[in-house]
């Protein structure tokens, strides 16, 4: 392999993962929103402090209430308490809470923590319980990238663009996990198509060059 094939592998791959993981869903999404009103208040108006002290009460209260549960953990994760969001998930969870976005919150908390395979298993039951949602599909796809799975990877990106297309972060992917697969002819096209419709996306314009074919 080339000096410069090496230096722009890992160029393209820093800048998919300056993507930053992190499409983060809002707690509450399913079928019952409300755990409690003042709790969820503070949540809704991003007093995460207030949220946590109040959600640790109800749960205090009320210990099998999944979906407390879950807040508090998103709360916490909103503070940078990752270790205390990944136990409330987890707990919410096991109380047999299965919203869609509770799993992805999940395995982006523990791919912070750096436990990947635990992020992976999380994050597949994301898509598998909200196979409609464009984030599940972008956050396992990035997954599946940094594990060298990059044939799942273009699979899952593939899925968050036809649920949504107009994602750059997602097109400039999947112009990486091309480029990573060898496929650069379509690394190409990706990036040259994302140039046109967002001219001011510079990472795409940066791995053209990087590529050896300016825009």
């Amino acid at each position: 392999m080339k000096k410069h094939e090496v230096c722009f592998r890992a160029a393209v791959l820093l800048l998919a993962f300056s993507l930053g993981i992190a499409r983060n869903a809002a707690a509450g999404n399913g079928e019952q929103q409300v755990c409690d009103v003042r709790a969820d208040y503070a949540l809704g108006v991003e007093n995460y402090s207030e949220a946590i002290r109040l959600h640790s009460e109800v749960v205090r209260e009320h210990p099998d209430d999944a979906l407390a549960h879950y807040h508090l953990g998103f709360a916490q994760g909103m503070m940078g308490n990752r270790t205390a969001e990944v136990r409330e998930y987890q707990r919410a969870s096991a109380l047999g809470l299965r919203n869609w976005d509770l799993f992805l919150n999940l395995g982006l908390a523990q791919l912070g923590n750096g436990d990947v395979d635990a992020a992976t298993d999380s994050l597949r039951q994301a898509v598998f319980l909200g196979e409609n949602h464009s984030e599940s599909h972008f956050n396992l796809a990035l997954v599946y990238e940094r594990r060298g799975l990059h044939a799942d990877a273009e699979r899952e990106m593939l899925a968050s663009l036809q649920l949504n297309p107009g994602q750059p972060d997602a097109q400039n992917a999947l112009g990486v996990i091309y480029a990573q697969e060898g496929k650069t002819v379509s690394a190409s096209l990706v990036w040259r198509e994302l140039v046109r419709e967002v001219p001011d996306y510079q990472p795409a314009r940066t791995n053209l060059a990087l590529l050896g074919k300016p825009d």
